[in-house]
């Protein structure tokens, strides 16, 4: 069995795994800070239409008001309306647990949003489905956020430091196709580069051709479409030293309440 360290979430962990590259610098993997200061001064925010459709309202926020690590998150609305959950507890294993995994693997994300089910496929991805049906039966997810969201993409969560560097305590190793088709739904694992995988992933809002073959795909989303195009018009700050070249800081807490697998 895994050894279980539960550490605290002001504490921010060393495995460099997060951040995705925006869809204006194709080369850089998904890793990287997305913000770990406040500074003075205003940021600019936005509030996306689905998909990038239509246009965007801008609003002007103070900067020191854009969360840079879970605690920040705490303390502003609720995504959708919804009631905050309990708050997450991290934690680090030095290997993930046998959870015992073959085939599809029904998962559903309960949001502050609402329900997003996904379908994992263990037979394409088996160490990845495994980790992750691992870490969401052991309650890792339960109460992180969604950290980073950038419309038209995708959204990224996993980190239960809502830094951007959180991660389980082990890495993972990549289980690439020879053809990546990243399209709308996929769910993937985000990384800092080759066999860094953790526990952040992320589900795109649209088809994203363009990214390089170097994220393991492990799922779908099936249903909870309007879901996910609820949470791409969720408002979004510039964080003080964010990677991205837009506003990608949600100003809205996405929480994931829980997971539920069903094998």
């Amino acid at each position: 069995m895994p050894t279980i360290r539960i550490i605290t979430l002001t504490v921010v962990l060393t495995l460099a795994v997060a951040a995705c590259s925006s869809s204006d610098d194709t080369s850089d993997s998904f890793g990287g800070s997305s913000g770990t200061g406040a500074a003075s001064g205003t940021t600019t925010s936005t509030t996306a239409a689905p998909n990038g459709a239509g246009s965007a309202t801008p609003t002007t926020v103070p900067l020191e008001s854009v969360p840079s690590s879970y605690v920040g998150y705490l303390h502003q609305p609720t995504a959708c309306g919804a009631d905050q959950p309990m708050p997450a507890v991290a934690k680090e294993f030095d290997e993930p647990g046998d959870a015992n995994v073959s085939g599809a693997v029904t998962v559903t994300l309960n949001t502050s949003c609402g329900p997003i089910e996904l379908v994992l496929d263990a037979d394409a991805a088996p160490e990845t489905v495994n980790s992750f049906v691992f870490l969401a039966e052991q309650g890792y997810f339960d109460g992180t956020v969604s950290h980073r969201i950038l419309p038209g993409f995708m959204m990224q969560a996993g980190d239960p430091t809502a830094t951007g560097r959180g991660g389980p305590g082990y890495t993972i190793p990549d289980e690439l196709p020879a053809t990546a088709d990243y399209r709308r739904g996929v769910v993937a694992m985000a990384n800092a580069g080759a066999g860094t995988g953790g526990s952040q992933f992320f589900i795109l809002f649209g088809d994203a051709p363009w990214l390089p073959p170097s994220y393991t795909i492990f799922g779908e989303v099936t249903q909870g479409f309007e879901v996910l195009d609820a949470i791409e018009q969720l408002p979004l700050g510039q964080g003080p030293a964010s990677a991205d070249s837009q506003p990608s800081t949600p100003l809205n807490s996405l929480y994931i309440e829980s997971i539920t697998i069903t094998r």
